[in-house]
C-alpha cells in the first residue's frame, strides 16, 4: 500500500512552489497520495534559530539562479518575484479558511501562482483582493475570518507540530516519520511511501 506524504509547504518559499508543481504533475500520473500541511516558515525558522536564505545575501543570489534552473529542467512555468520576500502569514491563515470551505487545492495553486509566474506584490492588499475575488471569495468576509483567534493559533500550533517532528524548512515531506527536506528530495520520499 503506498503511504500519504505530508508536504509542509509556505508560500514565500519558491522551493515549496517548485515542489507543488511537480506534486500535482505526480498526481495526474500516478496514485501518490499528498497531504497538504501548511506552516509558517519565518516561525519554524524562529523555533529552530535559524537564519532564512533570503536575508543572507549570497544564498538569496544563488537560490534565485538555483530556481531558475530548476524550472527550466522541469519544465515550470516561473518568475522569480521581484517584492521577495512576501509576507505570508495572512496567506498561510488563509490555506485554513480555505480547507474550512473545501477550496484549499484551488486557493493553494492560486497564491502560488500569483506569488511565483505572475510575480505579484501579495504584500498589496488590493492586489491579494483581486486574487480572491478570482476565487469567488469575498475578500471583506475573509479578512474578518483571517483575524479569528482560532485561525490564528491554528497555524500556531501546526507550525509548532512540524517544529516537533524536525521540520525545520519548506519545502519537507514527510512519509514514515521520516524528513525529507527541500525540492530535490522529493523522489526520496516517493520512494519510501512504496516501502
Amino acid at each position: 500500500m503506498i503511504k500519504p506524504i505530508d508536504f509542509y509547504f509556505d508560500f514565500v518559499s519558491p522551493y515549496s512552489f517548485i515542489s507543488f508543481q511537480q506534486l500535482k504533475a505526480i498526481k495526474l500520473k500516478q496514485d501518490f497520495k499528498f497531504r497538504l500541511k501548511p506552516v509558517l516558515l519565518g516561525g519554524l525558522h524562529n523555533l529552530h534559530k535559524i537564519t532564512a536564505p533570503a536575508f543572507i545575501p549570497a544564498k538569496a543570489r544563488f537560490m534565485i539562479r538555483d530556481c531558475k534552473m530548476v524550472c527550466e529542467k522541469y519544465k515550470i512555468n516561473f518568475k522569480f518575484n521581484s517584492y521577495f520576500p512576501i509576507k505570508t502569514v495572512d496567506l498561510m491563515r488563509g490555506v485554513l479558511i480555505a480547507e474550512e470551505d473545501g477550496i484549499a487545492s484551488e486557493y493553494i495553486d492560486k497564491i502560488f501562482e500569483a506569488l511565483w509566474v505572475s510575480g505579484l506584490n501579495l504584500n498589496d492588499q488590493a492586489i491579494i483582493d483581486k486574487v480572491l475575488k478570482n476565487l469567488d471569495i469575498n475578500p471583506k468576509t475573509f479578512a474578518l475570518r483571517l483575524s479569528n483567534q482560532n485561525v490564528k493559533d491554528e497555524l500556531k500550533k501546526r507550525t509548532q507540530n512540524a517544529f516537533e517532528k524536525g521540520i525545520f524548512g519548506a519545502p519537507t515531506f514527510f512519509v514514515n516519520n521520516k524528513v525529507f527536506w527541500g525540492q530535490d528530495r522529493l523522489e526520496f520520499a516517493l520512494a519510501e511511501s512504496l516501502k
